[in-house]
């Protein structure tokens, strides 16, 4: 029989091994007191999740927040949650449906009416490893909602990020771009589909449109920036069934929630390329854990950035359009 210290002792060593390990796991964390009062940010789909916590912490630090989601219902309960939770009131919400180029317009046009600046844009919403759907235009919808519909967004809104500059552009991206390609003989997944490999093309797309914008807006003091957020556990992953079919879902999401981020550990990095002051001269490149990293080999090539935005730019209509 094992003596009761030795008990107590190895539970302490497991304790304290959870504990790192977690840490680890939870990864860079922004802790810079960086504010942004009187600044104008604009997050999409943030009513759970990643961008549920990165407005909750640019409220916090003083900044006017837009929610821009497709369920108002759920984005004005987010808003009631987050003003509970800060007593910040300065949170605003907003309709936007990005398998939707109308919506997409329409939501734009309303904004460039009702809001003279815009300091931080977070295109935060995305789709992941879902089964085979087209938007209301016609595209693949983890094309359309994590690629095309902010190419739209940031494309109509870019004269007020201008005329607000500095300001900035963040695009929440993934690692999982690594394993994609851009196929350009089969962009929207038409011949063939693999929900994960049409996620990963799209989160490669999020890396190549980045690259291409900081380009495009070089000496406008507009900077943009792509975010592997960490693998984090968020409604994002409830397709993950479908991918381990072998699992049930009640036990794939202990797993999660054991193994992943938490949702404010992957708010980190938008917090740190949003906010953080020594990042002002940098535009155009990857981060996670709070710092710059590597992208792929595919996710610095230039050729394929300007294809894929000369292409986004007729599939969205704004074929002509000059940033």
């Amino acid at each position: 029989m094992i003596p009761i210290v030795h008990i107590a002792a190895y539970s302490a060593i497991a304790f304290v091994g959870f504990k790192l390990l977690r840490l680890f796991i939870e990864g860079g964390q922004f802790r810079k007191g960086t504010r942004c009062d009187g600044k104008v940010i604009l997050i999409t789909g943030a009513n759970t999740g990643i961008g549920k916590e990165t407005a909750k912490e640019l409220l916090k630090r003083g900044g006017k927040v837009y929610i821009a989601c497709r369920s108002l219902e759920k984005a004005n309960q987010a808003r009631e949650e987050l003003i509970a939770e800060t007593g910040k009131s300065d949170i605003h919400v907003r309709e936007l449906d990005l398998s939707s180029l109308e919506s997409v317009r329409t939501f734009a046009t309303k904004f460039l009416q009702e809001e003279p600046r815009l300091d931080i844009l977070i295109n935060n919403a995305g789709v992941m490893a879902c089964p085979k759907a087209l938007t209301k235009d016609g595209f693949e919808q983890q094309l359309g909602v994590n690629h095309l519909g902010h190419f739209l967004l940031t494309n109509l809104l870019l004269d007020r990020l201008k005329a607000s500059a500095p300001s900035r552009v963040v695009n929440l991206s993934s690692l999982a771009h690594r394993y994609g390609t851009i196929n350009k003989r089969d962009l929207n997944s038409e011949q063939s589909y693999n929900q994960v490999m049409a996620y990963c093309q799209s989160k490669l797309a999020n890396v190549l449109f980045t690259r291409e914008l900081a380009k495009r807006l070089e000496g406008t003091g507009v900077t943009a920036y792509a975010v592997h957020p960490g693998a984090v556990h968020t409604e994002l992953t409830r397709h993950m069934g479908s991918i381990f079919f072998l699992f049930e879902q009640n036990l794939i999401k202990p797993i999660l929630r054991l193994t992943f981020k938490s949702a404010k550990s992957g708010a980190q990095t938008s917090l740190y390329t949003a906010l953080d002051e020594d990042l002002a001269q940098q535009s155009g490149k990857y981060y996670a854990d709070c710092r710059e990293q590597k992208t792929s080999k595919q996710g610095t090539d230039d050729d394929t950035a300007g294809w894929l935005w000369n292409v986004s730019e007729k599939m969205v209509g704004l074929s002509g359009k000059s940033s």
